[in-house]
């Protein structure tokens, strides 16, 4: 049940969570990015950096996935491709993207670009990252693990 982070533009409490929980749980943590991403020793934890270029680490990650893998990221059109391969997703914020939200918020991506590119709205990036924020990812984490520990024992 390996674990696939865009590394890029992951808040840095959000790695420090993945790191512990891939430590303590044994579970395979991959931080994929176009730059060096600093990780703590364990045998668990690796980070690869990629050419730089348009959707470089984006690619790596949805050509190296296997169904039931979960990616991590913010990234609408990563995320599609990921639930496309059967993996899980969960953005740094701790919303979970399905098959069935996935559209919607493909389709509100889209429109948001068009609306910011025609100067209709102007836009200061995402809000700052608070306390609620790391602990609803910290819980979509924790819900992750234990299904899929679950599932693993049914089988």
């Amino acid at each position: 049940m390996p674990i696939w982070v865009d590394g890029d533009a992951c808040p840095k409490v959000v790695k420090e969570i993945l790191f512990r929980a891939a430590h303590q749980r044994q579970i395979p943590l991959t931080l994929v990015a176009n730059q060096y991403i600093a990780v703590p020793a364990s045998p668990f934890i690796k980070s690869l950096q990629v050419s730089s270029g348009f959707d470089v680490a984006d690619n790596y990650i949805v050509d190296s996935l296997q169904p039931d893998d979960l990616v991590i990221t913010a990234d609408i059109p990563l995320a599609a491709d990921a639930l496309a391969k059967g993996a899980a997703v969960i953005n740094p914020r701790g919303q979970e993207y399905t098959r069935e939200n996935i559209g919607a918020r493909l389709n509100m991506r889209d429109f948001m670009e068009t609306m910011r590119a025609s100067g209709t709205i102007l836009n200061d990036g995402p809000l700052p990252f608070s306390q609620q924020d790391r602990q609803s990812f910290a819980n979509a984490l924790d819900r992750w693990i234990a299904r899929t520990i679950a599932a693993k024992r049914k089988i």
